[in-house]
């Protein structure tokens, strides 16, 4: 027969009056850490180099840069110390003054207005006629995302070569070539140059449709298929919907490009013919650098940043709106 007194023996924390700590109870100072620290601090660990970097090489740089479109800044040379006195919104009153940088903003409307409609279609219809390839699919994933991998120096060499005045395309063109050529016509720089980023990127963004695709259940579009739906209809049913968390992706990736455009219209034609080319990116680098006005670069890097934020939610909303 078992005794109170055997049970006490057998669990001091009876017999002493006092309950054993329960697992997973801590203290509140461990709860306080686990709240600072998740579940995982090994993550955080793991994190702390990379976060280490987007703080020296994006944040650090990003807060300088507000700090000088709101300052009277100016290069000096190394060790010379000179007063950069708060100016408040003069350097954005002098910027949006500037026809030179509303050209900038609409030549870079017209871009997006191009690129990202263009994007999305080509993007969504190459990606699923790539889905119903039953044979080669390697060969033809390998061909769509080898312009996204080659360097933009080599692709522009070859668009220079097709597009310039005595090029292949203006010979297969004939007496439909464009007067000027396409480099040097303001009114076709600005598309042309929209088309080539397309061309360049589509890869990435077939790939990423294509994922999508294939994580689609088949058996939604054979019931489509069953309740009488046409090839056009489960598309319209069953694939749109399906993707859209991807298109909302692909917008946001192609607003975000299409702030940074520089390298393309500087090496095809500097900003020319009369700014048609010239875009944001392109008008920082050419008052900072060249023409040594850091400030007024800055504060047009800060009007495009909200643009670009701006655009960017609304793109996702819009997107990722339900139907």
């Amino acid at each position: 027969m078992t005794t109170l007194h055997d049970e006490d023996v057998r669990s001091p924390a009876r017999a002493t009056g006092r309950r054993g700590p329960r697992p997973g109870r801590t203290g509140p100072r461990g709860r306080r850490l686990q709240r600072w620290l998740g579940e995982h601090p090994l993550g955080l660990l793991l994190s702390t180099p990379y976060a280490a970097f987007v703080v020296v090489v994006f944040l650090v740089p990003f807060g300088f840069g507000v700090w000088m479109s709101f300052h009277d800044f100016f290069f000096t040379a190394p060790g010379v110390q000179v007063p950069h006195p708060f100016v408040g919104l003069e350097n954005f009153q002098q910027v949006l003054a500037d026809p030179a940088v509303r050209q900038a903003f609409g030549n870079l409307l017209i871009f997006g207005l191009i690129n990202i409609p263009l994007t999305v279609v080509l993007g969504l219809l190459l990606s699923s006629g790539l889905d119903a390839v039953v044979h080669w699919k390697g060969f033809f994933r390998v061909s769509y995302y080898i312009p996204y991998v080659t360097a933009s120096v080599a692709t522009l060499a070859v668009w220079i070569f097709m597009f310039n005045g005595n090029g292949v395309v203006n010979k297969i063109l004939g007496s439909l070539a464009p007067e000027p050529t396409w480099l040097a016509n303001p009114s076709l720089i600005m598309p042309l140059i929209a088309v080539y980023v397309t061309w360049k990127n589509l890869g990435f963004y077939v790939l990423l449709y294509l994922a999508a695709l294939q994580n689609v259940p088949k058996e939604l579009h054979e019931a489509a298929e069953m309740d009488g739906a046409g090839t056009w209809r489960r598309f319209l049913t069953v694939t749109l919907p399906a993707v859209r968390p991807v298109t909302s992706l692909v917008v946001l990736l192609c607003v975000i490009t299409t702030g940074q455009i520089f390298t393309e219209p500087y090496l095809l034609t500097g900003g020319g013919p009369n700014g048609a080319s010239m875009t944001p990116a392109l008008l920082m680098y050419q008052k900072g650098i060249q023409q040594g006005q850091p400030d007024i670069a800055a504060a047009i890097g800060m009007i495009l940043v909200i643009a670009v934020m701006a655009v960017s939610l609304a793109s996702r909303r819009l997107t990722e709106r339900k139907s």
